[in-house]
């Protein structure tokens, strides 16, 4: 392969990983009746006028299959972190007992699980899309290269196709695992 392609098709791989972890994240936070810490991220809490990440502002932690457990740094945050929560509006409610504050993950009807099944299907639509685009613009790029045989620009568009091809496996598996946890009762 040609010495100008290969920084091109490293570039599009790191991308393609990098979609593939924001995807991960993406799936993350969309609840399936379990606790997770990752349910809270993007959580902002005001500390001293600033808003501020809940993870750092207190210790976040599983307490048990469906109850998180946050314990302040600070023993007056935890009004602030409990209207963050509540101002949050992701259907969750924090009860605090002057210390640390629980949150308990209400299980979920089937309704809610198939909007869940149906959000997690849209994040993994957008996390293909954005793969083929990239796909898109490394051919681009390399057909753009002068002074490379075609016989080299075709041998890259199949590397591409094949990145492109695995990465998108590669979300689908994603999805029927998220899909198998926010279905199984």
């Amino acid at each position: 392969m040609d010495e100008n392609i290969k920084p091109i098709i490293q570039t599009a791989k790191d991308h393609m990983e990098k979609t593939l972890h924001h995807f991960e994240g993406d799936l993350a936070k969309i609840r399936a009746g379990k606790a997770h810490p990752a349910i809270l991220e993007g959580i902002k809490v005001e500390y001293y006028g600033s808003p501020m990440p809940l993870n750092q502002v207190g210790n976040v932690s599983v307490m048990d299959a469906r109850t998180l457990q946050i314990q302040p740094f600070e023993k007056k945050m935890i009004g602030p972190i409990e209207r963050a929560i509540i101002e949050a509006n992701i259907g969750l409610n924090p009860q605090n007992n002057g210390d640390i504050i629980r949150v308990p993950i209400p299980a979920l009807n089937e309704q809610r699980r198939k909007e869940l099944v149906k959000q997690a299907k849209t994040e993994s639509e957008n996390a293909k899309i954005a793969i083929r685009n990239i796909r898109h613009e490394t051919n681009n790029k390399v057909k753009k290269l002068t002074g490379v045989s075609e016989d080299s620009i075709k041998d890259a568009e199949k590397k591409v196709q094949v990145m492109t091809d695995d990465h998108i496996s590669r979300i689908d598996k994603m999805l029927k695992l998220k899909e198998e946890e926010i279905t199984h009762i």
